[in-house]
């Protein structure tokens, strides 16, 4: 799995991509760089773009859980801007496409 920091088109977001596989072998790099972005990330808050995520285990759906809550305790906005196919499913068969509310794509809710 590799991140990269990217500029948003939103001027005032900060947009983390993600590219890979969102799983437990990279669940502590990828937790440490997530916890970073959003507190680097401001009033703008961070977008997460996990268009090119391969696949994901239920150690990356804790981090995307993580981040959204850490997201709140912040006070900082979190949305993903683009969801892979991998994503959509996990997050269908978990029925957490409320949890995430707002900050999935329309197609990644259930």
């Amino acid at each position: 799995m590799t991140t990269a920091a990217v500029p948003s088109p939103s001027l005032r977001a900060q947009r983390l991509v993600f590219d890979g596989q969102l799983t437990i072998y990279d669940a502590g790099v990828l937790k440490t760089r997530l916890q970073a972005a959003l507190e680097q990330a401001g009033d703008g808050g961070l977008e997460l773009d996990l268009d090119q995520v391969s696949e994901i285990d239920t150690a990356g759906l804790q981090l995307l859980l993580l981040a959204r809550r850490e997201s709140r305790r912040l006070q900082r906005p979190l949305r993903i801007v683009a969801a892979s196919a991998a994503l959509r499913e996990v997050v269908g068969f978990c029925r957490l496409g409320d949890f995430f509310g707002e900050t999935l794509p329309p197609d990644a809710r259930d």
